[in-house]
């Protein structure tokens, strides 16, 4: 019977746990026994406990080498979700024996003789993005990564957390433009700033919402004020529960410089909300066919002229959202992601 052990080690909750979850949800789903390593007391630990699935968890990374030392062989597989995590788990690889998977799900620049190294002994080398793809094979030289997507599931709407929120800003019945994006330098809050300038330069209408939080903070506070946006662009710090408030969004934004995937815009696709984005990393692939309006990194004109097209009812709206939803819905899907995973341990 194949028995796979997942790993996450992060101490906060964000997408990549989110997919953890997913991914046990998955193989529960397919027969599969699956069985969860994490930091105690995280968000995961608890999220994982309340859905039923087994955990073992640690205060430490000693904890958990010594359960791959000790336990690690009763497994088939051990699939490592960050980067820090499968160090161990090829670390102890002499000792347990399991065919070791690792999914990548940044695009940051990686470097270094060590990490190469680890790379060599993990049995399989898992990206989200044909970008991520490009990016691993051009630093460790293999060819035999695999791209797996990421899951995303329609999620209910919050309508009282919803209510709350929209009832302590100055709203007014305009309209919403949102985006959910760390205020870090590969997101380039910035361009977004511009973006809005521009727009409200032209309309007056709308409120820009911006959920994230980041080293950029002061910085992009001051740009705001500066600009005179702080009646309109409100910041609304990291969001735990994000995907609940998606639906208060009539247009959906993402100016990223380096985007590994773009999982957000995979919650925007399924919650019908029409996207504007750069066409960086894996947003290119996200939004193409016609998904969403795609234009070049630091394009804070065509951001805003995209935004208006959407705002305005423009008449490729409807097909944007029919084909961004149509899109996540089949290959974003739990049973097609997991399938391909089990195709993969198959095969391995």
């Amino acid at each position: 019977m194949i028995k796979v052990l997942e790993l996450n080690f992060e101490k906060g909750w964000r997408g990549g746990e989110r997919q953890v979850i997913y991914c046990l949800q998955g193989f529960s789903n397919a027969g599969i026994s699956s069985h969860l390593i994490c930091r105690k007391s995280s968000p995961l630990e608890l999220a994982a406990l309340n859905a039923g699935f087994t955990v073992d968890s640690f205060k430490s990374i000693f904890g958990v080498i010594y359960f791959l030392f000790t336990k690690g062989r009763n497994f088939s597989y051990i699939h490592a979700q960050t980067s820090h995590i499968l160090t161990y788990c090829v670390f102890t690889k002499f000792f347990h024996g399991a065919k070791v998977l690792y999914t990548r799900r940044v695009n940051f620049k990686q470097k270094g003789y060590l990490t190469k190294l680890k790379y060599r002994y993990t049995d399989k080398i898992i990206a989200i993005s044909e970008a991520i793809k490009i990016s691993l094979e051009s630093f460790c030289g293999r060819n035999d990564i695999e791209v797996i997507s990421d899951i995303v599931v329609i999620s209910e709407s919050n309508e009282l957390l919803i209510a709350n929120m929209v009832s302590k800003l100055p709203i007014n019945s305009r309209r919403i433009i949102g985006a959910t994006s760390a205020l870090t330098s590969e997101k380039d809050p910035f361009t977004m700033i511009e973006a809005i300038k521009k727009l409200a330069e032209t309309r007056d209408d709308f409120v820009f919402l911006h959920f994230g939080s980041g080293d950029l903070l002061e910085a992009v506070q001051k740009k705001i004020v500066a600009y005179n946006l702080d009646k309109i662009y409100f910041l609304m710090g990291f969001e735990e529960n994000m995907e609940a408030l998606f639906s208060v969004f009539e247009v959906f934004v993402v100016t990223s410089i380096e985007e590994g995937l773009g999982s957000s815009v995979l919650d925007a696709f399924m919650k019908r909300i029409p996207v504007v984005s750069t066409n960086a990393g894996g947003l290119k692939n996200l939004l193409a066919d016609e998904r969403g309006i795609l234009v070049e990194v630091g394009a804070s004109s065509s951001i805003a002229v995209g935004i208006d097209r959407m705002l305005n009812d423009d008449p490729k709206r409807e097909i944007y959202i029919r084909n961004g939803f149509n899109y996540a819905n089949h290959y974003h899907s739990m049973v097609y992601i997991t399938d391909k995973y089990i195709n993969l341990l198959n095969h391995l």
